[in-house]
């Protein structure tokens, strides 16, 4: 079956502190607790909008490079998300017009916060010893 649009390609950073937790924020528009990220935009490098979705939702400069630790399919939104753990080089955690609260989540909080599809993001980018993950999803339940 052709596809009419192409699929868009999305970039969340997994910022981990010293005690081993994941930054989580929960975003304005719906709620939901995830990492923070956004869509590359046209002529932006992968790199770059990382840097600049994490900044703009967490008020944190990350530090690069970062480790691709993830992909992840949403096989009814047509959007490829490139999931990255990363390092704060410099800010504190902040709240914004994208996001509602923030929190540094342990590995047993993720799932309990977060939906499926996007707590196995946070999961995937604590496994540090494991290859980058590969996974399709439906926007909330893997497939």
């Amino acid at each position: 079956m052709p596809i009419d649009r192409p699929h868009s390609v999305s970039v969340s950073g997994v910022i981990i502190d010293d005690a081993g937790r994941a930054l989580l924020i929960q975003r304005r528009d719906n709620g939901h607790w995830e990492p923070p990220g956004g869509v590359v935009e046209a002529g932006e490098t992968i790199t770059d909008a990382l840097q600049r979705e994490v900044l703009e939702e967490t008020g944190i400069t990350i530090a690069l490079p970062a480790a691709l630790t993830g992909v992840y399919q949403n096989m009814t939104s047509l959007i490829v998300s490139l999931v990255f753990r990363c390092e704060a080089a410099d800010g504190n955690p902040v709240t914004g017009p994208e996001t509602r609260a923030w929190r540094w989540a342990a590995r047993d909080e993720v799932a309990e916060l977060a939906s499926e599809a996007y707590a196995i993001r946070v999961l995937d980018a604590l496994d540090t010893m494991n290859p980058p993950a590969v996974r399709a999803h439906d926007g909330v339940k893997l497939l």
